[in-house]
């Protein structure tokens, strides 16, 4: 289907670039790019407009190194293979 558009100049400029860049034709950039904004609209949203994280199923909690999980540096320290002082 045919339509016309009114686009931004630099915003066209910037996505004719990007387009050759990806070996697309303009077209493909803008069908791709309406395509993944639907996608992501269809998504349920959570309170306030956030969408929820994934979360990963798995078993085993918190590793023996976080001492105490309330605490930032404790975790970081973790994440950093370091133990606490």
């Amino acid at each position: 289907m045919r339509t016309t558009l009114d686009l931004n100049d630099d915003l066209l400029a910037e996505a004719k670039a990007f387009a050759a860049r990806d070996k697309l034709t303009l077209t493909r950039l803008i069908e791709e790019g309406l395509a993944l904004r639907l996608r992501q609209a269809r998504q349920p949203a959570t309170a306030a407009g956030y969408r929820s994280l994934p979360v990963h199923p798995g078993q085993g909690g918190l590793s023996a190194a976080v001492l105490n999980p309330g605490s930032n540096r404790c975790l970081l320290d973790a994440a950093d293979g370091l133990t606490a002082p």
